[in-house]
């Protein structure tokens, strides 16, 4: 009982933040009870932030932070610059498995957290697998680089934008490194080699719109949510890792939408 209530942690203690300005050590608390809190289900209802579900409006006391789940993965990214984390989350439980990701988004200087946005993707999603996901992604090296070796946030902004803008128009180049895999939903696109490759081939004439960033040079990270092409289209998270300025990992998560329209992922 005592371990239950200890991990029952409060989204509402990411609300009124112990600093006064945003900070590394204020964004990993951030992540770590957020992910305590969805472990253990138990939210109480956020009042000066808002809370979305697939980019739209949820009601926090209702939605997927609201249930019990089994993490058997979680990866954050912290982005001190603009005061935002990132972290995905695995869950494998065969009674129902989830791909989740999760932005929080605070004011300018870490005072009270305006936004918690998830994009949540489970069976029937693009090419989804929670169990593909989590063994392709334990076995990829996502450590913190050492200072002097970091890509600064403009490079990193840039390959993500270069990567996205590609899917509108073939002839952008992508900085892609060797090796690099895509994880997309469950499905790798490597096999673990040093000439695993990204460069697999992009449809043409789908934008990517709506971009909002959490960039973490640390770890050579940018994620990015955004409308899969079109302005309502599905909700798509996109994070990248680089090494040196190219791209060396690609994990996807899309919420299908199958409704005929050429601009849907499914029909891409």
């Amino acid at each position: 009982m005592l371990r239950l209530n200890l991990a029952i942690v409060s989204l509402a203690t990411l609300v009124t933040p112990a600093l006064s300005h945003c900070t590394l050590a204020l964004l990993e608390e951030a992540t770590a009870n957020y992910v305590a809190a969805q472990s253990a289900g138990q939210i109480s209802t956020l009042s000066t932030a808002t809370y979305t579900e697939n980019f739209k409006p949820a009601n926090i006391s209702t939605g997927i932070l609201s249930q019990p789940l089994k993490i058997d993965s979680s990866r954050s990214i912290h982005d001190v610059t603009d005061c935002a984390t990132y972290t995905e989350i695995i869950i494998t439980d065969p009674a129902h498995p989830y791909v989740i990701g999760t932005q929080l988004r605070y004011a300018a200087h870490g005072e009270p957290l305006l936004e918690v946005n998830s994009i949540v993707t489970d069976a029937g999603d693009w090419l989804f697998n929670a169990t593909g996901a989590l063994q392709w992604s334990k076995r990829e090296d996502w450590s913190i680089i050492p200072e002097e070796k970091r890509d600064t946030r403009a490079t990193l902004k840039a390959a993500a934008d270069a990567y996205l803008n590609k899917f509108n128009d073939n002839s952008v180049t992508v900085p892609f490194g060797i090796p690099c895999a895509r994880l997309e939903g469950g499905v790798y696109t490597g096999t673990g080699s040093q000439t695993d490759s990204c460069d697999l081939g992009f449809p043409t004439g789908i934008p990517m719109l709506n971009r909002r960033y959490v960039i973490d040079p640390s770890y050579g990270s940018v994620e990015v949510f955004f409308n899969f092409g079109g302005p309502t289209s599905s909700p798509d998270s996109h994070q990248f890792r680089l090494l040196e300025g190219k791209i060396r990992y690609v994990h996807t998560m899309t919420v299908l939408k199958c409704n005929a329209l050429p601009e849907d992922p499914c029909n891409a």
